[in-house]
């Protein structure tokens, strides 16, 4: 299956993990992209995102004409080294999150990944995945929203741990 959208990646214990950036055109999936670039992100794919599923996880590459190009929006589309491919942990969408929002999640294939929901053309973008991918544990079971929303019931419950 062929999506529109962005996959970049960023190296953890566990190997490689990709967060699958959504969005229609005009919404600054490249921009993020590229921004995250220079906070130790790799691409993947930029503008079209081949997935499929194995083994329970799902997981992406660039179609072949695009493999290894970006899209700069108002300079070109420019030569970029990139992954082959990677294992795709998280999906990123752009809107404007709520404080501490509530636990979501995003399903492609059958698969259930969890899902951010951030302005993708804020400065703070790149940090904010780097964040989420940190916590999410060995894969989507552990993920971040989970850690937080059982962290605000320990909280609520007057446990100080």
């Amino acid at each position: 299956m062929i999506l529109h959208a962005g996959l970049i990646a960023l190296w953890s214990p566990a190997g490689w993990r990709g967060v699958l950036i959504e969005g229609p055109s005009g919404s600054g999936k490249s921009d993020l992209a590229l921004r995250a670039l220079g906070q130790g992100f790799r691409l993947v794919a930029d503008d079209r995102v081949v997935i499929w599923e194995s083994g329970g996880a799902l997981y992406g590459r660039a179609p072949d004409t695009l493999a290894g190009r970006m899209e700069v929006r108002g300079l070109d589309v420019v030569t970029q080294p990139a992954l082959a491919f990677c294992r795709i942990a998280l999906a990123a969408r752009p809107g404007v999150p709520d404080r501490i929002p509530a636990p979501a999640r995003v399903e492609h294939l059958g698969l259930s990944l969890p899902l951010v929901i951030l302005p993708l053309l804020e400065a703070s973008a790149p940090g904010k995945l780097a964040r989420a991918l940190q916590h999410l544990g060995g894969g989507a079971e552990g993920a971040y929203q989970g850690a937080c929303a059982a962290g605000r019931r320990r909280v609520r419950a007057g446990d100080s741990r």
